[in-house]
Parts: C-alpha cells; structure tokens; sequence
C-alpha cells in the first residue's frame, strides 16, 4: 500500500490534530493564568470605543433645518455666516417653503444628517428634535435669532423646546458608536488571542515532533488542525470573558442606560461578530502561524511578534477610518482586503440592515484562509522540512529515521 493510501483525509487528519492540540492547551497551567489578562483590557476597551464614537460624530455633524419663511431663512443664514467665525454653531440648511415639510418628516429624512428642525418665526422660534440635542442647540438658535432680527431687542427670543424620540442623525451617532465598539472588541479579541499561534510550531520544530506528523499526515492538515484548535481555545476564553462581561453590564444596566442597537438589530449582530472574529481569527492566525513555524527558537518568535503586531494595527487603524465614510474607496477596499475584511464588514453589520453583502464576504474570507494556508504550508515544506510538494516525502522520511534512531 502506498504512503498516500495509508494517510488519513485531509480534513479528518486535520480534526485528530485539532483535538490533539486543543485538549493539550485546555489543560494547561498556562491556559488558566491565559484568561485572567484580558480583565485588565477592559477599561482601555470601553476608553477606545467612547473615544471613537466622539471621532465619529465630529466627522459627519448632525445639522440645522431652518424651515421659516423665506425671508426669514434668509436672514437667519446671514446672522449664522456672520456669527460662525466668532462662536461655534451647528451647521444649517434652509429649507424653503416650496418644499415644505412637518419636522417629523424632515427629522426621519435620510437624506440629510438633520438633528433638529427650526420652525415657527423669529419672535417665537420652535426647535424639534431630540431632548439632548435641542438643550444643546437652545442658546445658539436664540443668538442668531436676536442676530437676525437686527440685533436692537437687549433679550434673545425665547426658544420652545419640542423634544421626540429620535432622529436620523442619533440613529446615525448611535450605528457608527456601535461599530467602532465592535471594531475596537474584534481587534482587541484577534490581537490578544492569535499571539499564541506565532509560537506554536517552535516546540515541537524542536522536538523533531513535527517531522514525526508530517512523515503521518499532510501538512496542510497540521496547519488547519493546529488553527483550529486555537480558535477553539478562543472560543473558551471568550465564553469565560463574556460571562464576566454580561454579569457586569447586568450589575451596571442602570448606570450604562440604553446601548445603541446595531442595525441589523442584536441578535443577528452577535452572530455576525462571532463569525467575523472566528474568520478575522483564521485569516491573522494562518499568517502567524507561517511566520513562526519560519523562525528557529523561541526567541526568534518574540522578534517576530512586533512585525505581527504593527499589520494588526494597521488593519484596525484601516476599518476604523473607513466606517467613517460608509461606500467610499477607503471602505470598500477595507472590506475586499483579506485582513481587514472581518473587521469592515463588522462595521457594515452596524451600520447597514443589508445582509447579502455579509454571505459574500464570508466566502471571500474563507477562499482566503485556504489560500493562506496552502501558501503556508507549502513553504514550510520547501523551506523548512526541505522536502516536495508531496508530504512525507524520502527526505523527510530520512530525517525522521535518524531523529528516531537509537
């Protein structure tokens, strides 16, 4: 019998060796000290997706429709140029009275970022919008009312306050702070996790243990059974880290108040996100896995750790831009990389209720991760084991003879 009919399948070699590597890291002493780290990574989580949200909203302002009659629209437009050099004020955009419309429809346009809608006069100025908003806008609007008016009355017109639920502009605020805590989690997630798979080959290249499996099974196999593996331990950390989580946010609901609903809404969202990590997690973890299976000790590891680590960030500095500006070039590029695919497309998931694109990337990923994979193994092969395109071929056959011999 050939050593090719001898060898398991490609995908059930790749199980045996998941399960090998999965129950050896589970219990571990290490593992147990493993999951205690992330805890201290939680401030900085929730400070860099606050911090990132208030980015966002300086990035695309909510605005001011002034729906007065025409010469009023025009006269609070030249008060708002005249003051915008000396005070901050919020954008505005006259709408004119051939385009009419009550302020819940101009709030629910999409069209346009509104926040609040200006109606009634100048004497007697109405802001619509939402409670936060329209306290905030309240003084600006008396001033340049009192501005166009001529500025000659020693008061500012009182501004009525008419407050409802939400606007596109919120919903806007509040999808984009969503997606850049998912996009800040995901990063923090890949880059805490997918370390381990840089030093995962250095022992057992050491122990000549790796020749032994590649004399056994195709190298391929070790490399997917190695990845998943790691992800499954991942998927345990992430379990104990979430648990912890949830109890907190049970602990704290009163004093976090409502979070920003995706627009996918949260139970499809939670899905996506575990999806996108699991493929973010295969796409950095096959290229880890290269690199360190290429370097000799695991001190050569630990130098290649800094290179790992600035293509990460670079990769979360890449989504975190391009969420910004839904479409654009710098987006759509961020979704059709690789790398930065899981994490764009995490950001969409918040942002947009669009769900083809999401079937799409999956499998863009996934073609990815094989090619990854395939890539890698292969100059493992030439490189390291310096054998064929075949595994277990005579030369590595030698080495494993006389790495057994008595």
């Amino acid at each position: 019998m050939s050593d090719n009919a001898s060898r398991l399948p490609l995908w059930r070699a790749a199980l045996v060796m998941a399960r090998r590597d999965f129950r050896a890291i589970l219990f571990s002493k290490a593992f147990l000290f493993f999951l205690l780290g992330p805890i201290f990574f939680g401030a900085i989580s929730a400070t860099a997706g606050a911090l990132g949200a208030k980015a966002a909203e300086s990035s695309d302002p909510p605005k001011l429709a002034v729906a007065l009659s025409n010469a009023e629209n025009a006269a609070f437009a030249r008060a708002h140029e005249h003051l915008a050099e000396a005070v901050g004020l919020p954008a505005i955009v006259t709408v004119p009275e051939s385009d009419r419309r009550d302020a819940a429809e101009l709030l629910a346009d999409k069209s346009d970022n509104f926040g609040a809608v200006l109606t009634g006069s100048l004497e007697t100025p109405q802001l619509t919008g939402t409670e936060e908003r329209i306290a905030r806008w309240q003084g600006e609007v008396a001033l340049l009312s009192a501005q166009a008016l001529g500025g000659s009355s020693a008061e500012l017109p009182e501004v009525n306050l008419s407050p409802t639920q939400t606007s596109v502009a919120t919903i806007r605020s509040a999808q984009t702070a969503t997606a850049t805590g998912a996009i800040t989690l995901l990063f923090l997630l890949t880059m805490l996790l997918a370390g381990m798979v840089l030093s995962n080959l250095v022992e057992e290249k050491a122990n000549k243990i790796i020749e032994i499996l590649a004399a056994a099974i195709p190298m391929e196999a070790v490399f997917y059974g190695k990845l998943f593996a790691m992800l499954a331990v991942s998927f345990v950390g992430i379990a104990v880290w979430g648990g912890i989580a949830l109890l907190v946010l049970t602990l704290g609901s009163a004093a976090l108040g409502p979070i920003p609903e995706p627009a996918v809404g949260w139970p499809l969202f939670v899905i996506l996100f575990v999806t996108y990590f699991a493929t973010a997690y295969l796409l950095i973890g096959s290229i880890f896995l290269t690199i360190g299976s290429m370097a000799p000790t695991v001190r050569d590891v630990q130098t290649l750790s800094m290179p790992a680590t600035i293509l990460q960030l670079a990769v979360f500095f890449l989504a975190t831009y391009s969420l910004s500006d839904p479409g654009s070039a710098a987006e759509i590029f961020a979704v059709l990389f690789p790398v930065s695919s899981p994490y764009a497309m995490v950001a969409r998931a918040a942002q947009s209720p669009v769900l083809w694109t999401h079937t799409a990337a999956l499998a863009w990923q996934l073609l990815w991760v094989a090619i990854f994979v395939r890539t890698g193994s292969g100059l493992f092969r030439k490189l390291v084991m310096k054998s064929g395109t075949g595994g277990g071929t005579a030369k590595s056959r030698f080495s494993l003879r006389r790495a057994t011999r008595p």
